[in-house]
């Protein structure tokens, strides 16, 4: 069996290129789109064809500058054989210079679910899209380009394919499409274009082009045998095929024998479509036993196939190394194509002879057997591909992706007639889902191999549940992936299988991690020992993530940073650049928040480089968002904008957009910096809408984002989002949310009490310089700045001004919305503040406070905050209490009773009580 695997997997660890090398990081943001398939023979005749074709395609090019656009869609439309795809292919290579996007090319035979074919055409086409909304987040992404797109063999899915194109059409003004089918597409403005046949001189040219050194010299019996075959270019190949077994009389005299039997045939078929049958049942019915049996048996196999895996899964009992002759000459006759240009040669069917061999397949009686076998074959690919994931993720999903579509069918078939391999070969396939755009067909397929056996407690069920996880992960966490971990978990610990559970317990820590940082950490310990305990380097260093994680969100970021470092360090020789491009996105942000920009920025370029070869919207959509969220901290809007850009156009209109972490709140914060507040609103409510709650690390930041957006546009709700992320911020234990939600608070505070705005910047100032948020501090002292300029405080105002302008000249962090740079009143005060460090701006800051126009004592002297502590406490509300109805922290309240017991001359609650009773006289 271990004939069938690929090279790849005899690859050894670090053989592939590591990915610190720039070589290696040099790739594109998007799969890499599809061109026309190379022809692996001539191109022959068919000139006055060509000339009209490509006539009516390059019109269509130019329909967006007021040209008529009825041949923007172009179908190719013919029988089965008679040289569609060649057609289209040729024409796309004569017009190439005319599409300043390229070409763009879809094989729809590569699946036959039209539930399936959105997202290979976003594959082919090099773009992502949302898995809810595939057709309209498709054409969005290609509505300012100016290419051709080729939709191949469309007829297996003409509803789907018409309603692609369709959106496409209207949406791309650019974009011009080839299609090729069996049948139109029925679209308005369509240009149906009827392949005819091939003249008789072009069809004597392909036969000899294709006999090659056994070409006929009876011209004559050439000539007889074309025009029986009608110009049929697959059926002429298919003659020409045999000149070096018969003469081209016996040619024509068994191709007229054939077509006489088929004129029996059924009713109502076409003359044409009858002569391909009958060219392809001639060509079948010349091959002796051995190859017909291979050739139908062949038609198991979706898409393409190595000739391993013909082996395996086509050899009688004895007959293995007969399979390479017998693929040599199928290949002759024409009835096989082989793709050499790749390391191991592939070998694939033309779909109308495809067709034909499953229709021989069945009536062989076969059937069952050979896709046991096919089940067979592909399990085994799968189980010995396995180590890969240890070693190299990256030759492993080269291996699995080659053949995914014979894995799929493996799946699919194994989970109906044969569930215990069907299950087995789905547990092989979660990391391909996880870190590929088919994350939701791997959710269905796994589900599906869960209920096979709902009730069982296996190990196979335990692996299913870990990898239903593995893919929630980046497909759909919230909800799913903690609950489902949770059950791998308990099913592996009663079977024994520590690997298994070590597995699913990182997992159900990664989902923990919305709503529990400690529940996380503790899960991610107990991961980690079992780690240690089988060796498993990928859960050690994704539990050692997990801390480095935990560590970011809580403000401790001398804890994180070496953390993180360790994880990526363990990550990327495996290639398990998924999370490590989630933890580089970590290390960004933890750069930028502590005030270094240019290492946040060379963060999130690596991010982005190790992300983008997984092409999925989850992990380059995060990857993204990080790099256009220090991009726009840095003042760099254009470059922010066109780092996120092609994920706008993704999700944007989708009702239930691709999960992508984080993505519409960053995307909010760059329209909030620009100054478009209202489309920041828009972006901050989509954000909150697929968080399905509150109770959720994702879901303060948006709020406060939503706040201060609402707080521009001068729209409600604003106090009421800003008081729930601080809420939930403090839950959670994330002290920069918190200090947003504050420093947001006391913006909304400003005009109508300055002193509780001067007391939250103060408090969100003590926040960000106790956990190192030197970007934030900057924020802080420009805001109390601004407060103290109100008050007629400009002196301090002024110095202030100064030492910030300093600071953001030395963190390369320029002022944005909403926090404009006010200028100083005296250039002369200012500079005292630029004299200053950011550290003695902040000291500075405290020790103005408070001192400006207030006695020192009395009622009189209270701040309207502690004149409201006064009150909740006078009311017989604890501290806590206090500072939950507040939001401010329990820290605070005792501050501010402190201060209220020395400015009244008390020393307790009841003297407080007493003296609130008779304010005057205390006064």
């Amino acid at each position: 069996m271990a004939a069938i695997l690929p090279p790849q997997l005899g690859r050894k660890i670090g053989q592939l290129a590591d990915i610190r090398r720039p070589t290696w990081l040099t790739v594109p943001l998007m799969p890499p789109i599809q061109f026309p398939p190379i022809p692996m023979t001539s191109f022959v005749g068919r000139d006055d064809e060509l000339m009209s074709l490509s006539a009516a395609v390059t019109d269509g090019a130019s329909a967006g500058m007021g040209k008529e656009a009825a041949a923007r869609l172009v179908t190719i439309a013919g029988p089965g054989g008679c040289g569609k795809t060649r057609l289209a292919a040729r024409v796309l290579e004569l017009t190439a210079d005319r599409w300043p996007d390229g070409r763009g090319w879809v094989d729809l035979t590569a699946t036959d679910d039209p539930g399936a074919v959105g997202e290979l055409v976003a594959n082919s086409l090099g773009v992502l899209l949302a898995a809810d909304d595939a057709i309209h987040s498709l054409a969005r992404q290609l509505a300012t380009r100016q290419m051709v797109i080729c939709l191949d063999n469309c007829e297996h899915v003409v509803a789907v394919a018409a309603e692609i194109a369709a959106e496409i059409l209207r949406s791309c003004p650019d974009v011009t499409i080839v299609a090729t089918s069996r049948e139109p597409l029925n679209l308005p403005g369509e240009l149906v274009w009827r392949v005819p046949p091939m003249s008789d001189d072009d069809a004597i040219s392909l036969f000899r082009a294709r006999a090659g050194a056994q070409a006929a010299t009876d011209d004559a019996a050439v000539r007889i045998a074309c025009h029986r075959l009608e110009g049929m270019p697959l059926a002429v190949e298919l003659a020409a095929a045999w000149s070096a077994t018969l003469s081209p009389q016996e040619i024509a005299r068994g191709l007229e024998d054939r077509l006489r039997l088929l004129v029996r045939g059924p009713r109502g078929v076409a003359a044409r479509h009858q002569t391909l049958a009958a060219s392809i049942a001639w060509s079948h019915d010349l091959l002796d036993d051995a190859d017909r049996t291979l050739f139908r048996r062949l038609g198991v196999f979706r898409n393409s196939f190595t000739a391993a895996a013909a082996q395996y899964v086509c050899a009688g009992d004895d007959a293995a190394g007969a399979v390479i002759d017998g693929l040599r000459r199928l290949i002759e006759k024409s009835l096989l194509v082989a793709d050499t240009g790749r390391e191991v040669t592939r070998y694939r069917m033309q779909e109308t002879v495809r067709e034909y061999a499953v229709t021989r397949l069945v009536e062989s009686g076969e059937n069952d057997r050979i896709r046991d076998r096919h089940l067979d074959a592909y399990l085994e690919l799968a189980q010995t591909a396995r180590p890969l994931l240890d070693t190299d993720k990256d030759a492993w999903r080269e291996v699995i992706g080659a053949d995914y579509e014979n894995l799929r069918a493996a799946i699919e078939g194994g989970l109906v007639h044969a569930p215990d391999r069907g299950r087995r070969l789905a547990a092989e396939l979660p990391w391909f889902w996880q870190l590929s755009q088919r994350g939701n067909e791997g959710l269905d397929l796994l589900r599906a191999a869960i209920d096979t056996c709902s009730g069982q407690r296996s190990q196979l069920q335990a692996r299913l549940l870990t990898g239903l996880a593995l893919v929630a992960d980046t497909t759909a966490p919230l909800g799913l992936e903690y609950d489902v971990a949770q059950a791998a978990t308990v099913i592996a610990r009663e079977v024994g299988d520590r690997r298994t559970e070590g597995m699913a317990l990182v997992l159900s820590g990664v989902g923990k991690l919305y709503d529990d940082f400690q529940a996380a950490w503790d899960l991610a310990a107990d991961a980690d020992a079992i780690a240690v305990e089988v060796s498993d380097g990928f859960v050690r260093d994704g539990a050692t993530a997990l801390w480095g994680i935990v560590c970011h969100l809580r403000d401790e970021h001398d804890r994180a940073v070496p953390l993180l470092e360790s994880a990526v360090d363990g990550l990327i020789p495996r290639g398990d650049r998924g999370v490590a491009a989630t933890a580089v996105g970590f290390q960004s942000v933890s750069a930028a928040l502590t005030g270094d920009l240019v290492r946040a920025i060379s963060f999130a370029q690596k991010g982005v480089r190790l992300a983008s070869p997984l092409g999925d919207y989850h992990r380059v959509g995060s990857a993204q968002g990080v790099l256009a969220n220090v991009l726009g901290l840095a003042g760099q809007f254009d470059e922010a904008w066109a780092a996120i850009e092609p994920f706008v156009r993704v999700v944007d209109g989708v009702e239930s957009p691709p999960f992508v972490p984080q993505f519409a709140q960053r995307v909010g914060y760059l329209h909030l910096w620009s100054g478009e507040s209202e489309h920041a609103v828009g972006w901050f409510q989509r954000g909150l809408s697929v968080l399905g709650g509150d109770h959720n690390y994702l879901a303060p930041g948006c709020r406060v984002g939503l706040a201060a957006a609402l707080h521009r546009t001068g729209g409600s709700g604003a106090v009421e989002h800003a008081q729930v992320a601080l809420r939930v911020a403090k839950q959670l234990g994330m002290p920069s949310t918190t200090a947003d939600a504050l420093e947001v608070l006391a913006l909304l505070a400003a005009d109508r009490d300055p002193e509780r705005a001067e007391n939250l910047h103060h408090e969100a100032l003590a926040i960000r310089m106790d956990h190192g948020l030197r970007l934030g501090c900057v924020d802080s002292l420009q805001a109390i700045a601004d407060l103290a300029t109100h008050a007629g405080s400009q002196v301090e105002a002024d110095r202030i001004i100064g030492a910030c302008r300093r600071a953001r000249h030395e963190l390369g962090y320029p002022s944005r919305h909403p926090f404009p740079t006010p200028e100083p009143t005296s250039e002369a005060t200012a500079s005292e503040g630029i004299a200053m460090t950011l550290d003695e701006a902040v000291r500075y800051a405290r020790r103005s406070r408070g001192s400006r126009t207030r006695p020192d004592t009395g009622w009189d002297s209270l701040t309207p905050t502690e004149h409201a502590v006064v009150q909740l406490a006078v009311e017989g509300l604890s501290n806590p209490a206090i500072a939950e109805r507040m939001f401010i922290s329990r820290a605070t309240v005792k501050t501010h009773l402190s201060h209220v017991y020395a400015k009244l001359g008390v020393t307790n609650r009841t003297e407080l009580a007493t003296a609130a009773r008779r304010p005057t006289e205390t006064s």
